[in-house]
């Protein structure tokens, strides 16, 4: 005698059977992304990504980042909805073939979420790091936010890749060519600003000159405003000169008496 399930699946219901999953796995996924859409606002991630390129780039797309990532979860419902309404039509799919899918949409689903939140966490990270050198102005450090940002994004790149089966010693090649490329360049166009720094601490700590003096640096003349671990800040007559500190280190600093 023939089980309920395999009446069911006898030929002629078989289809019902497809449109029947398909219709529950439609619902499931819009529901399911409606859930995961109001536990991101309600733990606030639309906060934490508003004002990020990446969030603008949504917006003018048409969708923001919360609901992008909220699509996802639907995306994957329904992806897996019509595979296993396919499979049990029993359409021409072979079952190793679906096997395949089934067990690859996770890792697509992991792969696109992995690539959205790095963007996003670069994103942040360009952000913080821009605000916290607003006041160093030499022009390396505008390079800064930009290298950090890339990095992250490189990275987050790295992972997505490797989640839907990119060779992992392929992935560490190319990411120890990144880290490499990163040290060289990091090298080069930063020499200045790790002189700078290091003479910033040597003068911190020894003071041979403060706030209100008035010096002369390299042809500037001025009175001394601010002094960072960086640059040296003197204005003299409604003009101000900002001054790399390891320039303050090779060319000297001549402290005016009156």
């Amino acid at each position: 005698m023939q089980s309920e399930w395999q009446v069911l699946l006898r030929e002629e219901y078989r289809i019902v059977l497809a449109l029947l999953i398909l219709v529950g796995g439609g619902v499931a996924g819009y529901l399911l992304g409606r859930l995961n859409k109001r536990i991101l606002r309600a733990a606030g991630v639309h906060e934490v990504v508003e004002g990020t390129p990446f969030e603008r780039t949504a917006r003018s797309l048409g969708t923001t980042t919360v609901s992008l990532i909220a699509r996802l979860t639907s995306w994957f419902i329904y992806g897996v909805a019509v595979l296993l309404a396919l499979n049990t039509a029993e359409l021409p799919l072979s079952t190793q073939l679906f096997w395949q899918i089934i067990l690859f949409i996770p890792d697509l689903f992991v792969a696109a979420l992995v690539f959205i939140v790095g963007f996003v966490i670069a994103d942040k990270a360009e952000l913080l790091v821009s605000e916290r050198l607003r006041s160093v102005k030499l022009p390396e450090v505008s390079l800064l936010p930009r290298l950090v940002k890339y990095s992250i994004v490189y990275i987050a790149t790295l992972i997505a890749l490797s989640q839907i089966g990119i060779a992992v010693l392929t992935l560490l090649v190319l990411f120890g060519a990144y880290i490499l490329a990163v040290i060289v360049f990091g090298a080069v166009a930063f020499w200045d600003l790790l002189r700078s720094s290091a003479a910033g601490i040597y003068l911190l700590l020894n003071q041979p000159y403060g706030i209100g003096d008035e010096i002369r640096v390299a042809g500037n003349q001025g009175i001394v405003q601010e002094v960072d671990i960086f640059v040296t800040h003197i204005e003299n007559d409604g003009e101000e000169f900002i001054i790399p500190n390891h320039l303050v280190f090779r060319k000297g600093a001549v402290r005016l008496r009156n």
